[in-house]
């Protein structure tokens, strides 16, 4: 393996629990049910705006606001970030190192704009660590489609079979499967369902769990 390409939100930082707190208050504006919401965003997680909006007019008719919806939860959870900032997950930083000491090629794939991104990593000190960058709007399908994790291996030059990448979501195991990487699913909020299982090469609790499985123990 020569590469690792990293989901962001739940993988590297611990946001998926503020997006999901954010959707279910802005969810209980519209009367949605916190468990439907919690439902709604296991699919939600690691996709495109255009993918959840289709999702979300699936459910609840053509006539729902969505723009309108997702502005209100990413106004308030924004506010949050800037008051509190982003936490990374557990062996974050150990794994970067480990990479970087070893010779890999670090990249990021992430459904999630370019200046909210980059600002969460520049905030959190580790905007360098990576070798290419994929964010949200950049190729033409977004996630689950394999667009993005097959354009973070062309920016990294490495082929995807020679390529890792690790994610949260249901929709991000499927993308990089479907686009020939190793997949490893490090669980944050969602458990694998039996689909993913079947895709997912690996299942770790932790990012800690990584590194020895490269060093092959």
């Amino acid at each position: 393996m020569e590469a690792v390409v990293f989901d962001m939100d739940g993988v590297i930082f611990d946001s998926e629990r503020l997006y999901r707190k954010h959707w279910k208050l802005t969810g209980q504006e519209y009367g949605i049910e916190n468990e439907k919401m919690n439902e709604l965003c296991n699919l939600i997680a690691g996709a495109t705006r255009e993918h959840n909006e289709k999702l979300m007019k699936s459910h609840f008719g053509e006539d729902f606001d969505y723009a309108a919806f997702r502005e209100k939860t990413m106004t308030r959870m924004d506010a949050e970030i800037l008051q509190n900032g982003l936490e990374l997950k557990p062996g974050v930083l150990e794994l970067f190192h480990y990479l970087k000491e070893n010779g890999y090629k670090i990249g990021l794939a992430t459904s999630t704009q370019r200046e909210r991104a980059e600002n969460n990593l520049k905030n959190a000190g580790i905007l360098e660590m990576f070798d290419g960058i994929v964010y949200g709007g950049v190729v033409p399908n977004g996630k689950p489609a394999p667009d993005i994790y097959l354009k973070a291996c062309e920016k990294l030059q490495t082929e995807p079979s020679k390529t890792i990448g690790i994610e949260d979501s249901i929709n991000g195991v499927k993308a990089s499967s479907s686009a020939g990487l190793y997949t490893i699913m490090v669980i944050d909020l969602i458990q694998p369902t039996q689909e993913i299982k079947l895709l997912a090469n690996q299942i770790f609790s932790s990012l800690f769990d990584v590194i020895p499985f490269l060093q092959g123990e």
